[in-house]
């Protein structure tokens, strides 16, 4: 599965709450919109979404993934 494919099926899993911290967490981190952070993290050359966040939400997030099979190691 490509890092795309990873951040896409995580962010269409997640409840609607999760989804929006995530992608808000990288708006403000990076100084962009919700949308273009939505954007960055499903397009073609997407990198692995917790490779976006910062410590706080990375480790509960990648806590997320890994229940649904979807954190690197």
């Amino acid at each position: 599965m490509t890092n795309q494919e990873t951040n896409k099926k995580f962010l269409s899993i997640t409840d609607a709450g999760t989804r929006d911290e995530v992608l808000l967490s990288i708006a403000n981190h990076y100084g962009i919109t919700k949308a273009e952070a939505l954007e960055e993290v499903t397009q073609d050359e997407a990198e692995h979404l917790l490779d976006y966040l910062t410590e706080t939400h990375r480790t509960a997030i990648h806590v997320l993934m890994s229940r649904h099979g979807l954190a690197t190691n």
